[in-house]
């Protein structure tokens, strides 16, 4: 059973919000041509000698109702995977919930959709990771907080619902899955903030959001939040039950806290509260390092990006950077074992956070729409043939128990699932297929 040293990843956008009058779906899989071009796709990943993807199925086109699934795609995309020995970081909600689910303000929401994690896990019992709901901040902040997408609301009580929603759905998957995979590992893919204060004035608001910004994983955690923090859930809807509910799970230590950061994760925040980027000011090791302190958990650099520039190495700049604060995390004693440039081909609308539906291409990824390298796809072709070796040499104990696809019926990752399921109390469940 080989595991990689280092998680060197990419991924595959697979936003899919509804904008407009709530109707128009944005599917970023289908924007990008990944329908038509999936196996080049996976192709693009052993030429770039990646390992490792963040990957998820189209939540809107395979979840028709409750227990009706249609999972024919996922059975040639997953199966391709696993025949290539490549390890998927299973993305399961990605900004959107299928038309008969409604949005996140659906209470029934959280409980669907666990059912729906166990399903999958059953029908793929090979894959180890998951990020069950990806981004759950920015995804209760766009849709029930700015109004960009989905139910499209404005206002603390709508934020506040879609964030508990989204987050109790998070932690009901993962406890399904541990069900079926009891090493189960996840990967919470969560944007990395931090709020400056513009003036002395400002700086009420600023600690405000600094505080806030921690809702989604003190809850997924079972954190205590601060006691502000507690008076604004309790006084925009979440009820002492709800919030008992979160404290009572036990499930971090099943968890790398997979963290995102962009040059848009810093905001500067006036006197009246509003809040505009900042460009990077403290950098991606110094907010990870907030976060670390917080929680305790080993980390993963789950996404990043820059658009290419008219200079064309604007891209292979930030990859550097971005690379250096990983090895500066690593050096000050904070276990990391990944790194990710997200994703592995540009996008599409990605400028105006997917809000409009203007068909912009953004170059934003390893590789443009026609698949053809770009700079920074070559620069982290490159960083990865150099760096393999050297970052998890600092110690060789520091590496996640990943398992790799074809080595799931090894007997020595047998026995690292029956001492999981020891550990965590469980009986695995049948799979029903691609065992």
């Amino acid at each position: 059973m080989t595991a990689p040293l280092f998680m060197f990843a990419t991924g595959i956008e697979n936003s899919y919000p509804t904008i407009g009058d709530r109707r128009l779906r944005v599917d970023e899989m289908d924007k990008c041509g990944h329908y038509q071009h999936w196996r080049t796709d996976f192709d693009l990943l052993e030429d770039l000698n990646i390992h490792t993807l963040r990957y998820g199925p189209p939540i809107h086109k395979i979840w028709l109702g409750q227990g009706h699934y249609d999972l024919e795609f996922c059975d040639l995309t997953f199966g391709e995977l696993r025949q290539r020995n490549i390890i998927p970081i299973v993305d399961l909600c990605h900004f959107g919930v299928p038309d008969w689910i409604g949005d996140f303000q659906n209470p029934d929401f959280p409980d669907l959709f666990a059912e729906y994690a166990r399903a999958f896990a059953e029908r793929f019992p090979w894959i180890q990771l998951y990020t069950p709901v990806n981004e759950m901040f920015i995804c209760a902040t766009f849709s029930a907080a700015f109004g960009w997408w989905n139910e499209q609301l404005k206002g603390d009580q709508a934020f506040v619902t879609a964030l508990k929603h989204i987050v109790k759905a998070n932690v009901l998957a993962m406890a399904a899955i541990l069900e079926v995979r009891a090493d189960a590992i996840f990967i919470q893919s969560e944007s990395s903030e931090y709020f400056h204060a513009e003036s002395p004035a400002a700086i009420k608001p600023a600690e405000f959001y600094n505080a806030r910004r921690f809702l989604s994983l003190d809850l997924n955690y079972g954190r205590q939040v601060e006691s502000d923090m507690f008076m604004y859930l309790m006084d925009n809807g979440m009820s002492r039950e709800e919030y008992t509910f979160f404290m009572g799970q036990n499930l971090k230590r099943h968890c790398i806290m997979g963290n995102d950061y962009y040059i848009t994760n810093e905001h500067m925040v006036g006197s009246d509260g509003q809040a505009w980027a900042s460009g990077e000011v403290f950098g991606y090791a110094e907010i990870t390092r907030q976060y670390h302190d917080r929680y305790s958990l080993p980390v993963m650099h789950t996404e990043t990006n820059l658009m290419e520039g008219a200079a064309g190495d604007e891209a292979v700049r930030w990859l550097w950077k971005e690379w250096v604060n990983v090895f500066r995390v690593r050096n000050n004693g904070v276990p990391i074992v990944g790194f990710t440039w997200y994703s592995l081909t540009d996008q599409v609308d990605w400028d105006t956070a997917l809000r409009e539906n203007n068909g912009t291409v953004n170059p934003l990824g390893l590789y443009d729409l026609d698949r053809n390298i770009r700079a920074v796809g070559r620069a982290y072709k490159k960083l990865v043939e150099d760096w393999c070796e050297i970052l998890p040499a600092q110690s060789v104990c520091l590496r996640a128990p990943v398992v790799r696809p074809q080595d799931y019926h090894e007997p020595m990752a047998q026995r690292q699932r029956e001492a999981a399921r020891k550990i965590c109390g469980t009986t695995p469940t049948e799979p029903s297929v691609g065992t």
